[in-house]
């Protein structure tokens, strides 16, 4: 009788708490959740990596040493590089278990003005840039099997890409795992298509198609400046090689399943880089690459007809699939620098619904969607293609400088120090190369405005000026109503 008396007031404090939770809610714990695994982390690497750029333009790198056997040779330095690199990032991204890139490390090995640069640039300029770059170019290859023997109007091309942009959008902030099953299926399209350009080579070159590899290093042009230049567009080919450092507060089993992802997905892309120019090779001479618009699609009309349609349709699903890479990581960059109040609070936000950091990802898409309004944005990524290495090696030095003022954090992984040490001399070569081989204005502008970030940090972050936060707290609670959106719960490190 007296446990059935215990169990009907247990029963009524129940309801009661019950009662009291609907009329005073607690705020829930939010945090984003932990569902990239290994599989889905080594197409991430290899989807965001391998975009348009070695179907479309691999003649950058011809061009600078205008020779087969240098260019090959490139190629593969180019993929060891970016694994170094990579690797470097590994002990960064184990060690500093948070989402963002660059940025927590940044913030850890030199404090918040080199983070807020990078997240000033990144957030502003390389990224949504790049990003409206590779919808573009998704765009011109949807587009043009409608407008046979001529070019497509622009207004069409940048509606398409403005149009995928909200469609990626709208997918990453609806689902982690939507995201993460989108890349997985276009990552497998790509290599479909990696795969039917690579068998064709090999069958070719068993054939005799051998021709263009003979005195491979003839009339080679072999300088520092066209060597760096020549690593410069590889490197931009291979750009993406950090991307899963982004998402390591969604990563299951960071320690492991990132440096795998890296020690697996890296390499694959560069075997399938040096082999794709060895396909192309057997069947163009290197002055008919070079006059090559759009490289596999010459490599499809000569190879796979009648079937060379097969050819752009998935380059469509190439470029698909590098944006949704890259917006699916960016998001969290900017969620990161929201956190850390660099960005507007309501950056920092997670979808209650649907665990995503939405408002982020929302603010990117939008900022990309503005990079398409103009008419010639290639220009302005050039201009500034050259800051993400100042970063890149600014990060890896971050490395180096903690082994020796941060001892005490663990490191699951510890690379050695040479490692680090090559890719930041690297990176500093890469910066100066092309400021010394072809010194322009446009080097001096990027600096110019990586600084400018200065005066808003001074502004908005130290000073804390009153007048924007009056401004903004409105707009913040109309935006956390409407996306439904709650600051993520304080996790102890």
């Amino acid at each position: 009788m007296g446990e059935e008396n215990m169990k009907k007031r247990k029963g009524e404090d129940k309801g009661r708490e019950d009662r009291q939770s609907i009329q005073n809610p607690e705020p829930q714990t939010m945090n984003l959740r932990k569902q990239v695994g290994l599989v889905s982390g080594i197409c991430m690497i290899v989807g965001t990596i391998i975009g348009s750029g070695i179907f479309v333009s691999p003649k950058s790198v011809l061009a600078n040493v205008e020779a087969v056997g240098p260019c090959l040779i490139i190629w593969a330095a180019c993929g060891v590089l970016a694994t170094l690199g990579a690797l470097c990032f590994a002990e960064l991204g184990t060690m500093i278990t948070k989402s963002g890139g660059e940025y927590p490390y940044l913030m850890e090995a030199f404090g918040p003005i080199p983070a807020f640069l990078f997240s000033w640039t990144s957030l502003l300029v390389t990224k949504p840039s790049s990003f409206a770059i590779i919808c573009l170019s998704f765009a011109e290859y949807a587009s043009a099997p409608f407008y046979p023997g001529c070019d497509p109007p622009q207004v069409v091309i940048k509606c398409l890409a403005a149009a995928a942009i909200v469609v990626i959008t709208i997918v990453n902030s609806l689902s982690v795992k939507l995201g993460s099953y989108l890349q997985n299926f276009l990552t497998a399209a790509k290599m479909i298509i990696v795969t039917i350009i690579i068998v064709s080579g090999i069958v070719l070159l068993a054939k005799g198609k051998t021709e263009n590899f003979k005195d491979s290093f003839k009339d080679s042009k072999i300088s520092v400046s066209s060597i760096s230049l020549a690593f410069y567009n590889g490197l931009w080919a291979y750009d993406g090689w950090n991307q899963l450092n982004y998402i390591t507060e969604e990563l299951k089993n960071p320690y492991r399943n990132l440096p795998l992802s890296i020690i697996i997905g890296i390499p694959l892309v560069t075997v399938c880089y040096v082999l794709i120019n060895i396909s192309y090779f057997t069947v163009m001479t290197s002055t008919e690459l070079l006059q090559s618009q759009a490289v596999a699609v010459t490599f499809g009309d000569r190879v796979l007809y009648p079937a060379s349609w097969i050819v752009p349709l998935f380059v469509v699903f190439s470029t698909l699939g590098s944006a949704n890479g890259t917006c699916f990581t960016a998001g969290r960059l900017v969620y990161v620098a929201g956190r850390e109040g660099h960005m507007l609070k309501v950056l920092s936000y997670i979808s209650v619904k649907h665990l995503t950091p939405a408002p982020a990802i929302i603010f990117y898409g939008a900022i990309a969607i503005i990079y398409i309004i103009p008419g010639d944005i290639d220009t302005l990524i050039n201009y500034f293609s050259f800051a993400v290495w100042i970063f890149y090696g600014l990060t890896v030095l971050a490395l180096i400088v903690m082994r020796f003022t941060r001892k005490e954090l663990r490191r699951p992984i510890r690379i050695p120090i040479i490692l680090p040490v090559i890719v930041t001399l690297v990176s500093i070569l890469l910066v100066l190369a092309p400021i010394i081989s072809a010194p322009e204005l446009a080097y001096l502008y990027c600096i110019l405005f990586i600084l400018s970030g200065l005066i808003v940090y001074v502004l908005f972050v130290h000073l804390k000026f009153n007048w924007p936060q009056k401004i903004s707290k409105p707009i913040t609670m109309h935006l956390q109503m409407l996306l439904e959106v709650v600051p993520e719960e304080e996790v102890s490190q």
